[in-house]
């Protein structure tokens, strides 16, 4: 029994890491197209638009989900796909960029507090402490005294952007303590679904009817190298996107949401260090000591051991792809 679980956190925590990777490494695709000329929420409503499409088939398979878990998908859609991205963005008009990263990178403290106020489970240490190492070196990653502002109003939408995303740790875990298999939410059906309708949602406020289609047919520069635009789409596409949910939803139903959350926040470094290997992005020694100070942290709450939950899997009944929205850090902060 040991053995097993051990293999199955062993499984989670290399699929947190590859979700990590995949959500960080989108801001590098994004950027060169977002410098190309389509609008940032356009290049958003791609992403998650050809997500949806990539996943048309996984959605009719798991069709039944729509009638047995209607309150699940839509949460999932609204939060963790169209949520995040919409009052991250509303944060960056108002706010600069680390400021609203690091807020809303308070989301695993955030998915504690759930966990222990809401769920009643009780949270180890282990984990607690990786959480206050993960966001202060998250702070010096996003490099956040560089430009300090607390406009309220931008502070609430940056709040706003890290709830969504506790939404996206607590609702990915739905149907992994289930006892029920056969009612059990398929985290591909899940995440299907909730593609479909975050495109809806951000079509309303992404507007693709104004983008300039003929961009997509051209190049876009990443690094000093002509690429053309639509491979760039394609990997913000399959992998930010498709592989990053997939990867992620199941890490959190295999480890936990404290913990999953927490390796979360390598995400905002891997879009950092990528920024600098591929788009010649500079590095601070800050960000490089914060990097390695949020590695400490997810090490720490990876070797906590999750507590069995006292009672039943959850909130509405199951994230980079989040939406991450930190997908578009490097995208929003000046080269």
């Amino acid at each position: 029994m040991h053995a097993s679980q051990g293999q199955g956190r062993s499984v989670g925590l290399g699929l947190a890491l590859v979700s990590a990777f995949a959500f960080g490494g989108s801001g590098v695709a994004a950027k060169p197209l977002i410098e190309a000329g389509l609008e940032p929420l356009q290049v958003v409503w791609l992403r998650v638009a050809g997500a949806a499409l990539l996943m048309l088939p996984v959605a009719w398979r798991h069709r039944d989900l729509v009638r047995r878990r209607p309150a699940l998908l839509a949460g999932f859609g609204l939060l963790a796909v169209a949520g995040v991205q919409a009052f991250y963005f509303a944060a960056l008009s108002r706010v600069p960029v680390g400021v609203a990263l690091l807020v809303e990178y308070l989301a695993p403290a955030l998915v504690l507090l759930w966990v222990r106020f809401v769920q009643r489970r009780p949270v180890t240490r282990a984990a607690a402490a990786g959480v206050v190492l993960a966001v202060g070196g998250l702070a010096c990653v996003v490099e956040v005294w560089a430009g300090l502002s607390f406009d309220p109003v931008g502070i609430l939408f940056a709040l706003a952007a890290a709830c969504c995303q506790v939404g996206y740790f607590v609702l990915s875990d739905q149907g992994s303590g289930t006892e029920d298999a056969a009612h059990a939410a398929d985290p591909l059906g899940v995440i299907a679904y909730g593609l479909l309708v975050g495109t809806v949602v951000l079509t309303v406020v992404g507007r693709p009817w104004e983008m300039d289609w003929s961009l997509l047919g051209g190049t876009a520069d990443l690094g000093g190298s002509d690429v053309p635009a639509a491979l760039l789409l394609g990997w913000v596409v399959v992998v930010a996107t498709v592989l990053a949910y997939a990867t992620g939803v199941v890490s959190v139903r295999k480890l936990s949401p404290q913990v999953a959350g927490v390796v979360a926040c390598l995400e905002a470094v891997i879009a950092t260090v990528l920024a600098w290997v591929l788009l010649g992005e500079h590095l601070s020694a800050p960000q490089i000591a914060g990097g390695a100070v949020v590695l400490v942290g997810a090490f720490i709450a990876q070797s906590s051991t999750p507590r069995p939950p006292s009672g039943g899997a959850g909130v509405l009944g199951e994230a980079h792809v989040p939406l991450d929205a930190e997908v578009f850090e490097d995208t929003s902060r000046p080269a």
